[in-house]
């Protein structure tokens, strides 16, 4: 059974999103506060975490961050907070989704399973890999471990969130192919009616940051204007 950690201070909030969870088959835990949840997310193993944004004594991007320093983990944060700035932060620090407070909760149930469906899909990496041996991609100082699930730029290991990771292994699998935003937001994240272009841009962006030799000038992930993205071996 999948394991869900709710980090939620209101409870009423909470506790529907538990009820709705826990029917659709999750064990859920819940944490009210910032330095709660962040404690029971470091030391605790959990299969997804929904991570409201605005909490007492740590806030959600705090908790985001820290988590990813040392976890592989779905987070979907959750938020009042409507602004573009705020959701392209959020991913900015590795959150996989960010979902707009009002929300139905069957939206929520369904993101949540898609995440989970996913990412136990991706773990371990797939086929499609370009003529590349099975368990491995190389090329041009780059290198993509699909079994640890690991990359390294130039012999040096880099730390991926989940999403980031998801998203290069396609590109990587699928090379000299342009995809549009609206694809890859389908393909990696699977919520195509829920999603926007912001969600992919960001981790495009991020993903060059830490792949590419010179970011404004990418080598590997290049941008076809007016169309989206194609990965170059």
């Amino acid at each position: 059974m999948k394991t869900i950690l709710i980090i939620e201070d209101e409870q009423v909030i909470a506790e529907v999103q538990k009820d709705y969870l826990e029917a659709s088959g999750f064990a859920v835990e819940i944490a009210g506060s910032g330095d709660v949840g962040l404690d029971k997310a470091l030391r605790e193993h959990y299969d997804l975490i929904l991570l409201d944004l605005m909490l007492p004594n740590v806030d959600g991007y705090e908790i985001c961050r820290q988590i990813r320093e040392t976890k592989n983990i779905p987070i979907l944060m959750v938020s009042a907070k409507k602004e573009e700035v705020d959701k392209i932060m959020g991913l900015g620090l590795g959150a996989d989704d960010y979902i707009i407070k009002p929300f139905s909760v069957g939206e929520l149930v369904a993101r949540v399973k898609a995440h989970l469906a996913r990412f136990e899909r991706l773990t371990g990496g797939h086929g499609g890999d370009a003529g590349h041996s099975k368990d491995q991609i190389r090329m041009q100082g780059l290198l993509i471990d699909k079994l640890s699930r690991k990359v390294f730029v130039r012999d040096e290991e880099i730390v991926l969130t989940t999403k980031e990771y998801d998203l290069l292994l396609y590109l990587a699998t699928h090379p000299n192919r342009v995809f549009r935003k609206d694809e890859l937001f389908e393909r990696i994240w699977g919520l195509d009616s829920m999603g926007d272009n912001a969600t992919v841009t960001v981790h495009i962006s991020r993903l060059r940051e830490k792949i590419e030799r010179n970011p404004s000038k990418p080598q590997h992930i290049e941008t076809i204007w007016g169309v989206g993205y194609r990965f170059n071996l």
